[in-house]
Protein backbone atom coordinates (compact mmCIF):
# COMPACT_ATOMS: atom_id res chain seq x y z
CA UNK A 1 0.00 0.00 0.00
CA UNK A 2 1.25 3.46 -0.91
CA UNK A 3 2.26 5.60 2.08
CA UNK A 4 0.66 9.00 1.44
CA UNK A 5 0.91 11.81 3.98
CA UNK A 6 -0.62 15.22 4.01
CA UNK A 7 1.23 18.11 5.61
CA UNK A 8 -1.57 20.57 6.42
CA UNK A 9 -1.31 24.21 7.40
CA UNK A 10 -2.10 27.73 6.34
CA UNK A 11 1.58 28.28 5.47
CA UNK A 12 1.01 32.03 5.39
CA UNK A 13 3.93 32.21 4.64
CA UNK A 14 5.78 28.90 4.19
CA UNK A 15 8.93 29.05 6.34
CA UNK A 16 12.33 27.36 6.48
CA UNK A 17 10.94 25.28 9.34
CA UNK A 18 8.14 23.93 7.12
CA UNK A 19 10.64 23.26 4.35
CA UNK A 20 12.89 21.36 6.76
CA UNK A 21 10.02 19.12 7.92
CA UNK A 22 9.14 18.21 4.31
CA UNK A 23 12.76 17.48 3.35
CA UNK A 24 13.21 15.25 6.39
CA UNK A 25 9.89 13.43 5.83
CA UNK A 26 10.25 12.79 2.13
CA UNK A 27 12.11 9.50 2.71
CA UNK A 28 9.43 8.28 5.13
CA UNK A 29 6.56 8.43 2.62
CA UNK A 30 5.86 7.56 -1.00
CA UNK A 31 4.12 10.89 -1.44
CA UNK A 32 3.66 14.04 0.64
CA UNK A 33 0.83 16.40 -0.21
CA UNK A 34 1.29 19.83 1.29
CA UNK A 35 -2.29 20.88 2.02
CA UNK A 36 -2.71 24.62 2.16
CA UNK A 37 -5.85 25.16 4.18
CA UNK A 38 -7.90 28.27 3.82
CA UNK A 39 -10.91 29.75 5.44
CA UNK A 40 -13.13 32.05 3.37
CA UNK A 41 -14.08 33.87 6.59
CA UNK A 42 -10.48 34.71 7.46
CA UNK A 43 -8.25 37.43 5.97
CA UNK A 44 -5.12 35.91 4.47
CA UNK A 45 -1.80 37.73 4.52
CA UNK A 46 -0.90 36.22 1.13
CA UNK A 47 -3.58 34.84 -1.23
CA UNK A 48 -3.93 31.06 -1.08
CA UNK A 49 -3.30 30.81 -4.84
CA UNK A 50 0.08 32.52 -4.38
CA UNK A 51 1.01 30.28 -1.48
CA UNK A 52 0.20 27.19 -3.58
CA UNK A 53 2.22 28.57 -6.50
CA UNK A 54 5.21 29.41 -4.30
CA UNK A 55 5.31 26.06 -2.50
CA UNK A 56 4.94 24.18 -5.81
CA UNK A 57 7.88 26.18 -7.14
CA UNK A 58 9.92 25.41 -4.02
CA UNK A 59 9.46 21.65 -4.47
CA UNK A 60 9.33 21.52 -8.28
CA UNK A 61 12.38 19.23 -8.32
CA UNK A 62 10.96 16.78 -5.75
CA UNK A 63 8.54 14.36 -7.51
CA UNK A 64 7.26 12.90 -4.22
CA UNK A 65 5.91 16.28 -3.06
CA UNK A 66 2.63 17.73 -4.33
CA UNK A 67 0.71 20.83 -3.25
CA UNK A 68 -3.04 21.33 -3.03
CA UNK A 69 -5.42 23.68 -1.27
CA UNK A 70 -8.40 22.69 0.81
CA UNK A 71 -11.19 24.02 2.96
CA UNK A 72 -12.88 22.22 5.81
CA UNK A 73 -11.67 19.40 8.02
CA UNK A 74 -8.16 18.11 7.51
CA UNK A 75 -9.32 14.49 7.89
CA UNK A 76 -11.85 14.98 5.08
CA UNK A 77 -9.07 16.32 2.86
CA UNK A 78 -6.86 13.35 3.81
CA UNK A 79 -9.63 10.84 3.07
CA UNK A 80 -10.33 12.47 -0.30
CA UNK A 81 -6.67 11.95 -1.24
CA UNK A 82 -6.42 8.43 0.27
CA UNK A 83 -3.75 9.69 2.66
CA UNK A 84 -3.13 7.42 5.62
CA UNK A 85 -1.00 9.92 7.53
CA UNK A 86 -1.04 13.50 8.71
CA UNK A 87 2.44 14.97 9.06
CA UNK A 88 3.03 17.68 11.67
CA UNK A 89 6.07 19.51 12.95
CA UNK A 90 6.50 19.97 16.69
CA UNK A 91 8.52 22.93 18.00
CA UNK A 92 7.64 23.03 21.70
CA UNK A 93 5.90 21.12 24.47
CA UNK A 94 2.87 23.38 23.94
CA UNK A 95 2.81 22.38 20.26
CA UNK A 96 2.91 18.73 21.29
CA UNK A 97 -0.05 19.04 23.65
CA UNK A 98 -2.10 20.91 21.05
CA UNK A 99 -1.20 18.51 18.23
CA UNK A 100 -1.69 15.40 20.41
CA UNK A 101 -5.29 16.34 21.14
CA UNK A 102 -6.05 17.00 17.48
CA UNK A 103 -4.28 13.78 16.42
CA UNK A 104 -6.33 11.70 18.86
CA UNK A 105 -9.60 13.20 17.61
CA UNK A 106 -8.53 12.77 13.98
CA UNK A 107 -7.65 9.12 14.66
CA UNK A 108 -11.01 8.50 16.34
CA UNK A 109 -12.87 10.18 13.45
CA UNK A 110 -11.01 8.66 10.54
CA UNK A 111 -8.40 6.08 11.55
CA UNK A 112 -5.72 8.33 10.03
CA UNK A 113 -2.42 8.30 11.92
CA UNK A 114 -0.51 11.47 12.75
CA UNK A 115 3.25 11.50 12.45
CA UNK A 116 5.18 14.13 14.39
CA UNK A 117 8.66 15.32 13.52
CA UNK A 118 10.53 17.49 15.97
CA UNK A 119 11.88 20.66 14.45
CA UNK A 120 15.61 21.04 14.34
CA UNK A 121 16.88 23.31 17.13
CA UNK A 122 17.74 26.18 14.81
CA UNK A 123 14.13 26.26 13.49
CA UNK A 124 12.37 26.07 16.85
CA UNK A 125 11.64 29.81 17.16
CA UNK A 126 10.44 30.17 13.55
CA UNK A 127 6.69 30.33 12.96
CA UNK A 128 4.47 31.95 10.34
CA UNK A 129 2.89 34.39 12.80
CA UNK A 130 6.24 35.87 13.78
CA UNK A 131 7.40 35.98 10.15
CA UNK A 132 4.15 37.74 9.11
CA UNK A 133 4.67 40.29 11.87
CA UNK A 134 8.21 41.00 10.70
CA UNK A 135 7.01 41.46 7.10
CA UNK A 136 3.99 43.53 8.14
CA UNK A 137 6.32 45.97 9.92
CA UNK A 138 8.80 46.13 7.00
CA UNK A 139 11.43 44.08 8.80
CA UNK A 140 13.81 41.66 7.13
CA UNK A 141 12.34 38.16 7.40
CA UNK A 142 14.55 36.76 4.64
CA UNK A 143 16.46 34.36 6.89
CA UNK A 144 13.18 32.63 7.85
CA UNK A 145 11.79 32.04 4.35
CA UNK A 146 13.17 29.60 1.76
CA UNK A 147 15.15 31.50 -0.87
CA UNK A 148 13.03 30.31 -3.82
CA UNK A 149 9.86 31.52 -2.08
CA UNK A 150 11.49 34.76 -0.96
CA UNK A 151 12.22 35.63 -4.61
CA UNK A 152 8.58 35.07 -5.53
CA UNK A 153 7.35 37.05 -2.52
CA UNK A 154 9.61 39.98 -3.42
CA UNK A 155 8.23 40.02 -6.97
CA UNK A 156 4.68 39.80 -5.62
CA UNK A 157 5.31 42.79 -3.30
CA UNK A 158 6.67 44.83 -6.21
CA UNK A 159 3.63 43.96 -8.34
CA UNK A 160 1.17 44.92 -5.57
CA UNK A 161 2.54 48.22 -4.29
Amino acid sequence: MKRVAIFPGSFDPFTIGHENIVHRAVDLFDEIIIGIGYNAQKKDFYPVEKRVEWVEYLFNDEPKVKVDKYEGLTVDFAKKLDAGYILRGIRTAADFEYERAIAQVNKAMSGIESVFLLTTPEHTPVNSSIVRDIIRHNGDASKFIPEKIREKMDNYKLDHK
